[in-house]
């Protein structure tokens, strides 16, 4: 059943990555996965499992290390290490809270803010409507990193360099400046990716070309990271050992691969988000037959074929439609036991989610196929009558045109 009827045959590394804004409808969001930990402004914060895993390595590497400034400390050297990497990331909350106080305040809504492994996430709800939104509430989260880097070294001026709080205060001044200048860096899914954005959209007028531009930016910043990290790695200490350096190149591998992904996934998104206006289900709907539930699929299959139709939809004894032939149990039957198949036990039920307008689109049609997963949909006209049937498949194949740029 393929013929139609009417159918033409969207951060992270360290810190996070910033915002992500306008996650398409398309795509549901994630799963909680984790523990709230409160609720500023309103917005739910959540630390994921995967951040344990970054603060035991950061409570390892960094309790090494205070091992050689501060040998007295012994074994709680791990306890301060464990202090830094809460503090750390705490730093890395406050980062998240600036996206989300311009958010807020540009009306654009605010699902949750996560901490991971990589940092943290703001996820926005909309996109900015104007370019220099766009800036400022990619840029907030960097300049706020460097007030936290610049009121360390301030601290700093109040202790002893060579004690706990120094140890700190220097740790999170370094942390914080490291995470400013590379969310700087010009390439999505970074934030120094969506100023790009953002400064190409208002040269062009296009918040496309903005995202492609920031997106190439973004993949090309992935290849250096993953060439460069390890090269200036082993040049700054020639005799580093072989586990050393391939932890490094792991490392280079693992964060290029996250550049990488955000940037192809930001790309993605956009073309799917400019695609949605043309997604129309009466453009996507196949013509169907009628059929009651006592047919045999073959007799079906003939009838459908000579309609030059691509659904059957099974119907009562008054003509009203009641259940949609699955293709998936269909393509489950051999030929030659089709005509002792009665196509009623081959069909889904229409449950109320399972009736869809023929002028549904864009957003609205992706949001309706979400609120009741199924392969089949009934599509039906204003007065009720069928118009044809929408299968799953066919959606998806045109978003993944979309996104894939062949449509």
């Amino acid at each position: 059943m393929s013929d139609s009827r009417g159918r033409q045959t969207s951060d992270q590394p360290p810190h996070g990555g910033g915002p992500r804004p306008g996650t398409p409808p398309s795509e549901d969001p994630q799963p909680r996965g984790g523990m709230l930990v409160g609720r500023p402004f309103g917005v739910p914060v959540y630390v994921t499992p995967s951040w344990f895993v970054i603060a035991a390595l950061i409570t390892w590497v960094f309790g090494g290390q205070l091992d050689r400034v501060l040998p007295e400390l012994g074994g709680a050297r791990y306890l301060v290490a464990f202090s830094f990497a809460v503090a750390f990331y705490g730093s890395v909350l406050v980062h998240e809270l600036a996206h989300t106080v311009v958010a807020l305040r540009y009306r654009l809504g605010v699902r949750r803010i996560q901490l991971q492994f990589f940092g943290g996430v703001s996820e926005i709800e909309k996109e900015a409507e104007r370019p220099w939104r766009e800036f400022w509430l990619a840029f907030v989260g960097p300049l706020l990193s460097l007030v936290l880097g610049g009121l360390f070294l301030l601290a700093l001026q109040a202790v002893e360099m060579a004690s706990v709080p120094g140890v700190l205060l220097t740790g999170l001044m370094v942390s914080n400046l490291v995470v400013a200048a590379f969310n700087l860096l010009p390439g999505l899914p970074l934030d120094g990716g969506r100023m790009l954005r953002a400064v190409v959209w208002a040269i062009t007028g296009r918040p496309m070309a903005g995202t492609v531009a920031a997106a190439w930016a973004g993949r090309a910043l992935a290849v250096v990271v993953l060439i460069g990290l390890p090269l200036v790695s082993a040049s700054r200490d020639l005799e580093r050992s072989r586990t050393d350096t391939l932890i490094d190149a792991v490392l280079a591998a693992v964060l290029a691969a996250v550049i990488w992904n955000g940037a192809t996934g930001s790309l993605r998104n956009a073309r799917l988000k400019e695609a949605l206006p043309g997604l129309r289900l009466r453009d996507l709907a196949r013509r169907a037959v009628e059929v009651t539930a006592d047919t045999p699929l073959g007799e079906a299959m003939r009838r459908a074929r000579e309609a030059e139709a691509g659904a059957v939809v099974v119907v009562d004894g008054r003509g009203d439609p009641v259940a949609i032939v699955r293709e998936s149990a269909v393509r489950g039957i051999p030929e030659h036991r089709r005509p002792w198949v009665a196509v009623g036990p081959l069909a889904r039920d229409l449950e109320p989610g399972l009736r869809l307008p023929a002028d549904l689109s864009g957003e609205d049609l992706l949001r309706a196929v979400r609120a009741t997963p199924a392969g089949e949909y009934l599509v039906v006209e204003e007065d009720g009558q069928v118009y044809g049937v929408a299968a799953l498949t066919d959606i998806e194949q045109r978003l993944t045109a979309a996104v894939t740029g062949r449509a």
